[in-house]
C-alpha cells in the first residue's frame, strides 16, 4: 500500500523552470513569475543574433540559427501584453523549447530554478494575476514562497497564431474520409487545444463531452455513468487526455481510472504537447493505448480507427 501511495504522489507532480519577466504597471516596476514544464525545455542560451522574419505578429521579433536549425523568437512580454521595464533590456536570455514537434525560442529576463510542484496545488486560471494579462493566456496558477503567484502560460495558443500546425493535410481535415459514431470524453486545460480537438472529433461524427482537467474528467465520467449505467461501454468509445493539467494531470487521471472497475476498461489516448520518448514510454507502461503529440489529424484518425477496430 505504501508503494502505491508513493506512486500516486509522484504521478501528480510537475517540474517547472521558474523564469521571470520584468515589467511596468502604472509606472511601477514589478517582477512577473512564470513556469514552463522542464520536459518542454531543451536549453537556455544568451540573446542570439536575429534575422528578420516577415509576419504581422508583433511578438515574433525575428529568427535565429541554432546549430543549423532556424528558430522563431517570441518576445513573451509582448505576447502577454506586459509593458516592459526598459532598464532591464540588457538582462535577457532565451529559453529554447520543443513541444507539438515545433522548436521555438522565448525571450525572458532570467531563469531562476527548477521547481517541483504538485498538480493539486495548481489552480485553473479563473482570473488574471495582472490587469495587463489576458487570463486566456494562462492555464494555471500556483503559490510559491512569500505568497507569490507563479503563472503557467498557455504557450500552445502561440502555435495556433503561427499556424505552424497547418500544412498540406489541412484540406483532408475539412472532409475526413472516415465517419464514426458514439461518445468521446476528452480532457485538456488549453482552450486552444480543446477547440482544435472538438472540431476534429465533431467532423468524425462523435458526440463529445469536454473536461478541463483530471478532476473534471472524473466528474464527467460519473455523469455519463448516471446517464447510461452499465451500458456506458456501448456508448463511450474512448477517452482522450492531455498530460499537463491543473488539479489532476493526465497520468494521475489514468491511475485513478484504472482503480475503478466501472471505467478501467475504457481505452485512454494521451494527446500531449510534450514530445519526448520518456513521456510516451511512461504513458504506455501505465496502460494508455496510445501517446500522440498534438496535433497530427491524419495520425490521430488512424489511431482512433485501430482502437475501434480492436474493440469491435
Amino acid at each position: 500500500m505504501a508503494e502505491k501511495t508513493a506512486n500516486d504522489l509522484k504521478l501528480s507532480e510537475i517540474e517547472l523552470v521558474d523564469f521571470r519577466i520584468y515589467g511596468m504597471q502604472e509606472g511601477v516596476p514589478y517582477e512577473g513569475i512564470y513556469g514552463i514544464n522542464v520536459a518542454k525545455v531543451q536549453e537556455i542560451i544568451p540573446m542570439p543574433t536575429l534575422f528578420e522574419y516577415p509576419t504581422n505578429l508583433d511578438y515574433i521579433i525575428g529568427v535565429f540559427d541554432l546549430r543549423s536549425t532556424i528558430i522563431p523568437l517570441i518576445d513573451l512580454a509582448k505576447w502577454i501584453g506586459i509593458v516592459p521595464d526598459k532598464s532591464k533590456e540588457n538582462e535577457r536570455i532565451v529559453i529554447i523549447t520543443e513541444f507539438n514537434n515545433v522548436k521555438m525560442g522565448f525571450l525572458v529576463h532570467s531563469a531562476r530554478r527548477i521547481r517541483r510542484i504538485s498538480w493539486k496545488d495548481v489552480e485553473p486560471a479563473s482570473f488574471s494575476a495582472s490587469n495587463s494579462i489576458n487570463r486566456e493566456n494562462i492555464t494555471g496558477t500556483t503559490r510559491i514562497e512569500n505568497d507569490q503567484t507563479l503563472l503557467i502560460l498557455d504557450l500552445e495558443s502561440i502555435l495556433d497564431d503561427l499556424k505552424l500546425n497547418e500544412d498540406a493535410k489541412s484540406a483532408k481535415e475539412d472532409t475526413p474520409k472516415e465517419r464514426f459514431e458514439g461518445e468521446v470524453l476528452f480532457l485538456d486545460d488549453s482552450k486552444t487545444a480543446r477547440k482544435t480537438l472538438k472540431n476534429h472529433l465533431s467532423k468524425l461524427g462523435f458526440s463529445i463531452t469536454e473536461a478541463v482537467d483530471g478532476e473534471d474528467g472524473l466528474n464527467k465520467l460519473e455523469m455519463l455513468f448516471k446517464k447510461y449505467g452499465d451500458d456506458l461501454r456501448k456508448h463511450l468509445k474512448f477517452i482522450i487526455s492531455d498530460v499537463e493539467m491543473p488539479k489532476m494531470d493526465g497520468y494521475h487521471f489514468l491511475f485513478k481510472l484504472q482503480k475503478d472497475p466501472r471505467f478501467a476498461y475504457i481505452p485512454v489516448i494521451f494527446n500531449s504537447s510534450i514530445c519526448d520518448n520518456y513521456s510516451a514510454e511512461r504513458a504506455k507502461e501505465m496502460g494508455a493505448v496510445a501517446y500522440l503529440v498534438k496535433f497530427d489529424a491524419e495520425k490521430f484518425t488512424e489511431e482512433i480507427s485501430k482502437i475501434l477496430d480492436k474493440n469491435a
